[in-house]
């Protein structure tokens, strides 16, 4: 199974409503729970993996770029754009820590730009928006971990 695979099988835990989903092939054992949360919150993915049973070869997985966030609305009203992460990892505003940030508040941003980096399984990779438009507000602090569908950044659309 592939890292494309899980996040596919993330997502359809996370819209389909059910409390868990456990698939054991050959090579591992891969467990996804998700908690609800009262009112009606989105509910948190909670990914468990077994280590292999047996000593495999390691899958490629795309390290390059991941797909872009999906965008949605952050209120009806609102005219502001969310853009979101589209895998469970750890946040990164820049490249390294001696480089500068992807973008900033108050940054133009065209659709297909690089707006930050997320490490999933010791892959970095490079998200990219969707959306034109102005930076507005950045969600989330750098080098903070990040949950699938966590808001990041507001955008103001062209």
């Amino acid at each position: 199974m592939n890292l494309n695979e899980i996040q596919d099988l993330i997502k359809f835990v996370s819209k389909s409503g059910v409390s868990e989903v456990e698939i054991a092939q050959k090579d591992f054992k891969i467990i996804i729970k998700s908690a609800q949360k009262a009112k009606g919150a989105d509910q948190p993915i909670y990914v468990q993996a077994a280590a292999p049973v047996q000593a495999a070869a390691p899958v490629a997985a795309p390290a390059a770029t991941a797909p872009a966030a999906p965008a949605a609305p952050v209120a009806e009203d609102s005219k502001l754009i969310t853009i979101k992460s589209p895998m469970i990892g750890t946040f990164y505003r820049s490249a390294g820590p001696d480089k500068a940030s992807f973008v900033n508040v108050g940054d133009s941003i065209s659709q297909g730009n690089t707006i930050c980096i997320i490490e999933a399984m010791k892959l970095f990779n490079e998200i990219e928006s969707e959306v034109s438009g102005r930076i507005v507000k950045v969600l989330v602090d750098d080098a903070s971990p990040v949950e699938y569908d966590q808001p990041l950044f507001l955008v103001e659309p062209a």
